[in-house]
């Protein structure tokens, strides 16, 4: 055939028909072209010895022939890790004169034979068989490849991921922060509780990214905790080595079906962009649930096997105590939270969960806040969670300190009011636009027109006008919020004297 080189069988078939046939006749029976006869009978060698000589380029000289005994093979035996690439960069260095570049895809080919006839040993994977029930995984990656913004603005996170070896069957979930104990055991524990069972044993990585940054009594105790969560569940911890991603191969090559199925999902919406958080955990459930619908008959199997869940969740929280400032808040990881301001003095007990904080007094759920994380991992300065609502009773009674306040921009609870106080600022003293801000600021609240408010103001804006806060404030106000006038009669005291004496006549 046309750019396939003959085989010794077929020339000596060739020649053996040679004896009865025409030249043409017998190559066309050999299963080559006439010339390729005519070459045959004119050079009587063997195809295989004509190609040993062709080796190295139509008769050209070996350009490594010099060089493979003396000075390649020496360094591959000293140094077995060295790259082709490597080795003729060092070989060009040493002979300055010397161009190896058109022979870089020969010394490869030669550097890999000789590995496979004198190099070390390699690595064997050994294929494992998984049982039903017998093991669940857990691993974190990283969502930044599917482009998921939030409001338009994209957003920083990972995605805990949990599967079963031998069923196939998974969970998934957003995780705000990065790598720790706490998204661990919270996404951990979803899983399993989604689930409805636990299997015998769980597999992680190292855990290392959990432990960064952490004191050595510190890993200790993470250590501590994650032994206790999975006696808990009665399961056997175990990790697979640091650096050797294949011994988590199961989760690993998972990933990379998740998020293949959850690019191919977001393409189908048609949008990246989610209004809200909730809305794409809400996506991410939906897709992850489909794919565990194809894989029912085979939970069912391992369903059997699984051990039942214990009476109630263990910890999946870290815990730490917070006083509450005369600034109407707590610091708590580089990051200042504000809380109603009968607060302040207090001290708190706060459980510390991936995406909230729940805070405690006196052993009493008090209030929930959302997580905020500082920026840059905590090198980045401080960042603020404010709710409004918490500090507008006394930033009523000294409008001016809005002008400067550190957390001003954490605390408009739109984007509306953010635009609105810079509309402000740029038309009017600054003392006049702290007055109308934290006017309206007390407005949304008091009266619960916070969204409202905002469409209006919205308006507003658009027809280059400022807002009116007297006129918000008749427009807004909502009947019934004005206490009634009561009016009391007082009755005059001889007529305690009649109750006295009908009592007495009773008796």
């Amino acid at each position: 055939m046309p750019g396939r080189p003959i085989t010794d069988q077929q020339q000596r078939y060739y020649m053996s028909l040679r004896q009865k046939h025409p030249q043409k006749a017998a190559a066309a029976m050999a299963g080559f072209s006439t010339s390729t006869g005519y070459r045959t009978e004119k050079d009587p060698r063997s195809p295989s010895e004509r190609r040993r000589e062709r080796r190295h380029g139509g008769g050209r000289p070996d350009p490594l022939a010099e060089l493979w005994d003396k000075e390649i093979v020496p360094l591959l035996e000293s140094t077995p890790g060295l790259k082709p690439i490597s080795i003729l960069g060092e070989l060009e260095q040493r002979h300055p004169g010397l161009d190896l570049t058109p022979a870089r895809r020969t010394l490869e080919r030669r550097i890999r034979l000789w590995k496979a006839e004198h190099g070390p040993e390699r690595e064997v994977i050994f294929r494992q068989n998984h049982p039903p029930g017998r093991q669940g995984m857990s691993d974190f990656f990283d969502a930044r490849d599917l482009k998921v913004t939030i409001s338009g603005n994209p957003t920083l996170h990972l995605i805990y991921h949990f599967a079963l070896v031998y069923s196939g069957w998974e969970h998934a979930e957003v995780v705000l922060g990065g790598e720790s104990f706490t998204a661990l055991a919270c996404g951990l524990q979803n899983a399993l509780w989604q689930l409805g069972g636990v299997p015998h044993e769980h597999r992680t990585d190292s855990l290392s990214a959990a432990f960064a940054n952490l004191e050595q009594d510190a890993q200790e105790d993470l250590r501590t905790r994650y032994a206790a969560l999975c006696a808990d569940y009665q399961m056997e911890p175990t990790r697979n080595n640091r650096g050797i991603a294949h011994e988590n191969g199961s989760i690993e090559s998972r990933h990379g079906h998740l998020k293949d199925r959850l690019d191919q999902a977001l393409q189908l919406r048609g949008s990246r962009d989610f209004a809200a958080i909730e809305d794409w955990r809400t996506f991410l459930a939906q897709v992850v649930g489909r794919h565990n619908a194809r894989r029912r008959d085979a939970l069912r199997i391992e369903a059997e096997h699984l051990r039942p869940l214990p009476s109630r969740r263990s910890c999946d929280y870290d815990e730490a105590t917070v006083l509450v400032t005369s600034s109407g808040g707590f610091v708590l990881r580089k990051v200042f939270y504000t809380v109603p301001s009968r607060l302040i003095g207090h001290s708190l007990r706060a459980r510390i969960f991936d995406d909230r904080i729940d805070l405690y007094l006196a052993g009493q759920p008090i209030e929930t806040l959302p997580r905020g994380r500082a920026p840059d991992r905590g090198r980045g300065g401080h960042d603020h969670v404010v709710n409004y609502r918490h500090v507008i009773h006394s930033l009523r009674t000294k409008p001016h300190a809005l002008a400067n306040l550190v957390y001003r921009n954490k605390l408009f609870p739109r984007s509306e009011y953010r635009r609105c106080w810079d509309a402000l600022e740029g038309a009017l003293p600054k003392a006049a636009a702290c007055r109308i801000m934290v006017g309206l600021l007390w407005l949304a609240h008091d009266q619960a027109c916070e969204a409202e408010l905002a469409a209006t103001l919205t308006g507003i804006l658009d027809g280059q006008g400022l807002p009116d806060l007297k006129d918000l404030q008749e427009r807004f106000q909502r009947p019934g919020k004005e206490p009634a006038d009561v009016v009391v009669d007082i009755p005059q005291p001889d007529t305690y004297d009649d109750l006295l004496t009908a009592r007495e006549m009773a008796a």
